[in-house]
Formats: C-alpha cells, structure tokens, sequence
C-alpha cells in the first residue's frame, strides 16, 4: 500500500486552496488523488506546494526577528531554510503523524498567519505537533482560534526592549567552539537571548584571525557557515550576521578583563579540556566581566555533570560552574532513561564506535595514551570511553550497570553507541521500537531522542543531527528481556546542540514550548 503512496498521492495534506496568499495557484483541490493522474495535474499541485512554501518565509523570518518565536516541525527547524527545505520538513512529518499522513502546508500556513497577528512574547512553536494536538483536542473549534486559545500565554507580550540578552564568551575555538559559534550566531534573533561577544584563543600566527575567520567560514564536515563574516583586523573583530565577536588573546585564563570590552555578567564556555574540576575552571571567575561557566567534556570531582533532557533541572542559581558531560553521555543517557522508565535495567554493556578525534595522531606517532599513538586514518583503535561510568552522574539509577568501551574508526564525525541492555520486562522489537519511536514524538525527551526506521541510512545521514541520539530501529534486536539497541549521533554537531540547551538553561532564556 505505501508504495502506491508516490510524492503525488500524498497531496492530501493541502487542504483548500488559498488565492490571499499568491495570484497563480491553480483550480485544483486538494484530495487523494487517483494512480491515473495526468503529470501536469501533478506539477501544478506542487507549485501551489511551492507557492504557500514561499509565503510561509517571511512570516518564519518575522516571527524570529521581531518575536524571538522560534519554529520548527518535529524538531526540524524553519529558519532561514528554502522553499525546498519546508516542503521536505512536511514531507518528513509523515513518519510523525498519525496514519502516515503528510503535514498540510496550509494548515502550516494558517497557523503561521494567526501567530503572526498575536503579539507573541519569546516561543518555540512546533507546526507539526500543533496541528496533531488539534486533530484530537480541536472540538470543533476553527484551526485559527485552536492557535489562539493555545498560545495564550504568550500572546501580547511581545518584547520592545531587544538586544538585552546574555552575553556569552567561547573559551577555545576548535571543532566544537566553532560550532557553538555557528549555531549562537543563527540564534540570534532579536538579541534576546545568548548573545555571542568574545572568543579567547592563544595567537597561532600574525595573521590568525584571517584563518579563524576561515575556520569558521568552511568545515570539511559541516559545509560553508550560512551567513556572511567581515574582519577587522585592527580592532580584532568578526562580524557574523550582524553580531560582532571579538577576538581575544590570552594564555591565561585568569587574566583577562572582559569589561573593557563591554562584556558584562557573561557565560563563559569553556571548549579547551585543559581544566576539568571546579578548582581549575574558577580560574574563569576571577575576570570580571563573567559570572558562570560550562565546560564542555566530563567535569571530574564534584561538578555537576548535566544532560540537558534528563538532570538540567538540578542546576540551581548557586550553580557557578557545571559540565555539559560528553557527547557519548549525551547521546546514551536519554534513550537509556526511557529503556529504564518502561523496562527496566539490570545490567548491560555500552560499545561506541566512535569517530576519530583530534587528539589522535594522523600518521604514527608517540601518543601517552594507550593505541592512540597510531593513525586514526588507518586503523580501528580499541581505548576507553567514560560513557557508561559517566551515565550514573546523570542518571543515577545506572550507577553500577553499566560497563562500556570505544573503538575509534577512520570516519571524520557521526558516531554510534550499541546498547547491550538486560531487561527486568521482557518485550519485543516491534514493542520497544514503537515506544521509543513515541518518546521521540510525544515526551519529554523529543530534543534528545530522534527515531529513523530505514534500511538504508548511513553514518553520514546523521551529520548535522541537532538530537542527542537517533534510534536506527531497523538495527534493533530483541529475545525476551535482552536487548541490542543501535544509536547514531552526530558527536560534533549534536552535542554542541545539547550545550546550548544548558547554557540556555543556565542564562534562564529557554523560552516555553508549544503545543503544551
């Protein structure tokens, strides 16, 4: 049956026609079409597609700029994506919706319009979720006044005071500095929120800000930056999208007086690894200009270690300095949570197959670790990984269950965690997959936990994930209580992603979420 389902046959999802949004919509209306349909009924489907695509813009980019209201379809989101990207986000939310149905660009649409009359103060509004909850608690009432009676809360309090946000510093600028950098920046808004001021390095050459500013400009893995960056060479500056950054250079991390820069109570990332205890990252406190600090790998001693989605609500406004834990913490701890919240775990065994990182050598070399020593673009490298101690800091029902070890493999990103698990219930991979797939849409943990059932996804599917972890159901296993579970995630992207839901967290910006 789903294979008679052609990108035509889906046209359902447009329900009625709408002339006040562009003059060259065709007479057709929307429904399931036949197998018989001409191919120049199809194609004028698809314009009035392409059509309503084009008007959703403007009020994607008008909500964002004026509102800080930001959106987005089960999770993909809509700023400053093309005509081509929204169609294909109403194309995705098919594995979302109930019966395989296609998302209603014009019911999009619509709801957009009615939003954009409200006033709105700061949101996230997720489309897809809002006209899913309006199919089943709608009663009776228009799609327009579902969207108003939802958003409530925030209707009228729309901001006049922008450009109050929180400023941010990035301590280091590698691989996942950058990143940060790249997803501050499309952050932005109206200036409400984290605002990135400054970037601390070390000064590698008389011209290094030209080559930071290319760095962050072209990624081999991650493509070119999507915005414009200007230098100023003589002011230390870079200018992304309209934010200026500037760029300090310091050895010490105590030295520096962010105040005559204008920088003022900052949070303070720290993407270095070089200080991981709360000793060594107070060095952050003592310049003034900077109130708070994340630091973005496993903090030892008694730092908090926080998993957005899982323990985020234990940090407290007494919380000066916490870790956002690792990627691989990052990406096991939620599904492992949500395996816990319904199964149960005995005990079980944690094996990532993880993309090479900097620290190894390209070629062999002396390395103080253990194999590390040996080229990563050659060789599968067995070493450790602190995933599975590091999930009980999180989650600490798992404290004592969990064994885990790493292979590092000849790929530049995107790694994967298997999940050998012990189960107090006993279940089925039809069960657990359907379950995880509804914790992927409907609970708590939807940022956290995304869900692909395809035969054919590959690693590189995966780059520029903005979830934790994705859950490849084709690759499950289960016989009885045991179970194999495999999840992607993109150890740069993804986890940048997972900081800045902490780092929102710790500036008290993270704005509330729609459908409720």
């Amino acid at each position: 049956m789903r294979q008679m389902r052609g990108d035509c046959l889906m046209l359902a999802a447009c329900a009625l026609r709408a002339d006040n949004v562009a003059p060259f919509f065709s007479p057709y209306m929307w429904k399931v079409l036949p197998v018989t349909q001409k191919p120049d009924q199809c194609l004028g489907e698809w314009i009035d597609r392409e059509a309503l695509a084009e008007a959703m813009i403007p009020l994607i980019g008008q909500l964002y700029r004026n509102n800080n209201v930001v959106t987005s379809i089960y999770g993909r989101g809509l700023i400053n994506r093309s005509v081509i990207s929204i169609l294909k986000a109403h194309r995705f939310a098919r594995h979302r919706m109930a019966g395989d149905e296609e998302l209603s660009v014009h019911d999009s649409y619509t709801i957009l319009k009615t939003m954009s009359e409200l006033s709105l103060g700061a949101a996230s509004v997720d489309l897809g979720k809002m006209v899913s909850k309006f199919k089943t608690d709608g009663n009776g009432r228009a799609l327009e006044q579902f969207v108003r009676d939802e958003l409530e809360s925030v209707a009228g309090k729309q901001s006049v005071n922008h450009g109050q946000g929180t400023d941010v510093v990035l301590y280091g600028f590698g691989r996942i500095g950058r990143l940060l950098a790249r997803i501050l920046i499309e952050k932005t808004g109206a200036g409400d929120g984290l605002r990135l001021r400054a970037i601390v390095v070390r000064k590698g050459a008389d011209n290094d800000l030209v080559k930071r500013a290319s760095l962050l400009r072209r990624d081999s893995v991650h493509g070119p930056f999507d915005g414009t960056i200007t230098i100023d060479e003589e002011n230390s500056t870079l200018t992304a999208n309209g934010n200026l950054i500037q760029m300090i250079y310091s050895n010490d991390p105590a030295s520096v007086d962010y105040t005559q820069y204008g920088i003022k109570d900052a949070l303070l990332v720290d993407n270095t690894g070089r200080w991981r205890d709360a000793e060594g990252l107070a060095q952050h406190l003592k310049c003034p200009g900077i109130d708070r600090v994340v630091l973005t790998a496993p903090g030892k001693g008694a730092l908090k270690n926080i998993v957005h989605g899982i323990n985020h609500g234990e940090i407290t406004a007494d919380d000066k300095i916490v870790s956002a834990a690792s990627c691989t913490t990052n990406a096991i701890v939620p599904v492992l949570k949500a395996v816990n919240d319904q199964y149960g775990i005995i005990n079980g065994h944690v094996e990532t197959v993880h993309s090479y990182t900097n620290d190894q050598n390209l070629i062999d070399n002396f390395h103080k670790g253990s194999r590390r020593g040996r080229s990563a673009a050659l060789n599968m490298v067995i070493t450790e990984t602190g995933a599975a101690t590091a999930a009980a800091k999180a989650l600490p029902v798992l404290k004592g269950k969990l064994t885990g070890n790493a292979i590092r493999v000849p790929t530049p990103n995107v790694s994967m965690a298997i999940l050998n698990l012990n189960l107090e219930k006993a279940t089925s991979r039809e069960e657990i997959n359907e379950y995880l797939r509804q914790m992927a849409m409907h609970s708590d943990l939807q940022k956290q936990i995304d869900f692909v059932q395809s035969q054919e996804v590959v690693s590189t599917d995966f780059v520029g994930s903005r979830h934790a972890g994705v859950v490849d159901a084709e690759a499950t296993i289960c016989n009885d209580n045991r179970v194999v579970l495999y999840v992607w995630y993109d150890n740069e992207f993804g986890y940048s992603c997972q900081v800045v839901r902490v780092m929102e967290d710790m500036a008290g910006v993270n704005p509330p979420a729609f459908p409720r």
